[in-house]
């Protein structure tokens, strides 16, 4: 029996967003270099039928969960 060996994994791409809040474009790089990656703000994932936030309704959401403890 033969092993198949293991393809390459093609490189991530970036890919274009429209804000799930707020309808503003912006990009997102899947490869982890992504601006996300450089919030100090961590937040749980989108919440169903949601995606990716821009910047601004990152921060915004992040300062929202902040005030709510």
């Amino acid at each position: 029996m033969t092993i198949p060996k293991e393809m390459p994994s093609a490189p991530a791409l970036a890919r274009r967003l429209i804000c799930a809040r707020c309808g503003s474009e912006f990009g997102c790089d899947l490869s982890g270099n992504c601006w996300c990656a450089e919030e100090t703000a961590r937040l749980p994932m989108p919440v169903k039928g949601e995606d990716c936030l821009c910047r601004e309704c990152l921060r915004k959401a992040a300062a929202e969960a902040s005030a709510a403890r």
